[in-house]
C-alpha cells in the first residue's frame, strides 16, 4: 500500500467519526456544526487535491504495520472534535468567526501552493520562486498550520495545540529541512532562501544589488 492511502482513509472518515461523535453526545449545537463544516469539508478537500494533483512524497510504498501507525498517527487530529462535543462547550461567537476566517486562509494557501508547486513541476522542473513561492518556500505548510490551529480554536482547550506543536517539530519542520536541503542543488537557491522565509513569508526584504545599482546610476548622472 501507498502512505497516502492511509491518510486518505483517514480524511474521508473524518466527516462520519464527527457526525458519530455529535449523535453520541447528542450535541447539535453551533459550535459542533462549524466545527464538522470545517473538519470534514477539509477532509473531502483533501480526497479531491489527492486526485488532482497528489502529494509526491505520499505516493511512496509503505508495510501494512506502517499504514496502520500513518493511520493512527494522523487521527490524533481528531481528539479536537471529540473535546469540542464530548465537553459540550459553545465557542463565542467571535471565536467561531476567528476560526472561520483562519480555516479559509489556511485552505487557500494549503490548496493553492500544491496545485503551483504540482503543475509548474509537471511542466517545468527546477526551483519555484515566484506566486505563492515568492516570499515563502512552504506556504502548503503554513496554511496546513493555520487550518488546524483554527479547529484547536474551536475547542478552547490546550491539547489540540500541544498536539498540532508535536507536528511542526516532528514532521512538517523536518520536512521543510529536507526539502531546503534538495533544494540546495540550484544554483539560484542562495539567494532565493535570502529573500523568502522558512515557513512564514518574509515580506520586508531589501535587494542589495538594486540599491547599488541605482546609487552608481545616480553618481554618474
Amino acid at each position: 500500500m501507498k502512505a497516502k492511502h492511509a491518510i486518505n482513509l483517514s480524511k474521508g472518515l473524518t466527516f462520519f467519526f464527527i457526525l458519530g461523535l455529535m449523535l453520541v453526545y447528542q450535541n447539535f449545537t453551533l459550535g459542533a456544526w462549524v466545527y464538522l463544516a470545517l473538519h470534514s469539508t477539509y477532509g473531502f478537500l483533501w480526497l479531491l487535491k489527492d486526485s488532482l494533483f497528489p502529494d509526491k512524497k505520499w505516493e511512496q510504498e509503505v508495510s501494512i504495520l506502517q499504514g496502520i501507525f500513518i493511520f493512527t498517527l494522523v487521527n490524533l487530529y481528531w481528539i479536537a472534535p471529540f473535546i469540542l462535543i464530548s465537553s459540550g462547550n459553545i465557542p463565542p461567537l467571535p471565536l467561531v468567526a476567528a476560526a472561520i476566517s483562519l480555516n479559509i486562509f489556511g485552505v487557500f494557501l494549503h490548496f493553492a501552493s500544491d496545485a503551483q508547486k504540482y503543475y509548474t513541476l509537471k511542466y517545468q522542473p527546477g526551483l519555484i520562486t515566484e506566486g505563492l513561492f515568492a516570499r515563502c518556500r512552504n506556504t502548503n505548510y503554513l496554511g496546513e498550520i493555520f487550518i488546524y490551529t483554527a479547529f484547536a480554536m474551536l475547542t478552547q482547550h490546550w491539547l489540540p495545540f500541544a498536539i498540532l506543536g508535536v507536528f511542526i517539530s516532528t514532521v512538517f519542520i523536518p520536512n521543510m529541512l529536507k526539502k531546503d536541503k534538495s533544494l540546495s542543488r540550484y544554483p539560484d537557491f542562495d539567494e532565493y532562501k535570502k529573500r523568502s522565509g522558512l515557513l512564514f513569508p518574509q515580506l520586508f526584504t531589501v535587494d542589495i544589488s538594486k540599491q547599488e545599482k541605482t546609487a552608481v546610476e545616480n553618481t554618474l548622472q
